[in-house]
């Protein structure tokens, strides 16, 4: 099972190229907003048990997709690179599969700010991100976040997310999923669906 893990700031189109990604592959989705909105009905956001929850069932979707028949698994999230419990916890999440010695890349989304607070209220992000419903908090929001969060490595400060495997980096400012899909099979030689 190959994982291919979408990082990158809010808003910057990890969901969409991710799923353009499994158009063109036959993988499977599971975006950061899968395991995250069934939980916001009984606990507060970033609360403990809402961490808690949120990890473990990322944790065991991961480890039950290599375990499985599953071609490959796209995988998306946010990570505060300023906080090194996020990128503990991403290790953490891909060990399953680098304990089965499957293939992980991590491809890196970015876009300035305003591009991406265009973006909030798109129908796609709406209908698969029921807390993202009331855009303009959802804005105000990701300006608030990312005055206390870092969520664009910086390759000479943080090196690779995962060391030992492929990171690449793409601006996706132009907001074409399909595009960006096509840059991401290419450049990683991923299968293209029969």
């Amino acid at each position: 099972m190959h994982l291919v893990c979408i990082i990158g700031p809010p808003a910057v189109g990890k969901m969409t190229v991710g799923r353009a990604v499994c158009d063109l592959t036959g993988y499977r989705l599971f975006h950061n907003h899968m395991s995250i909105e069934p939980l916001l009905g009984v606990f507060d956001f970033d609360s403990p048990s809402f961490r808690r929850i949120n990890r473990l069932v990322r944790r065991e979707v991961i480890a039950e997709a290599v375990a499985s028949d599953l071609l490959g698994l796209v995988f998306t999230v946010a990570i505060d690179f300023d906080r090194p419990s996020e990128t503990a916890r991403m290790r953490e999440l891909v060990a399953p599969v680098e304990r089965a010695g499957q293939p992980i890349d991590v491809v890196e989304l970015d876009a300035p700010q305003r591009i991406r607070l265009a973006r909030e209220g798109s129908p796609d992000r709406v209908d698969h991100k029921r807390s993202k419903r009331d855009v303009e908090w959802a804005r105000a929001h990701v300006v608030e976040m990312e005055t206390h969060a870092r969520f664009t490595s910086d390759p000479a400060r943080d090196g690779d997310l995962l060391a030992g495997h492929r990171h690449l980096r793409l601006d996706n400012s132009h907001g074409e999923a399909s595009v960006t899909a096509e840059r991401i099979v290419a450049e990683l030689g991923l299968p293209r669906r029969a």
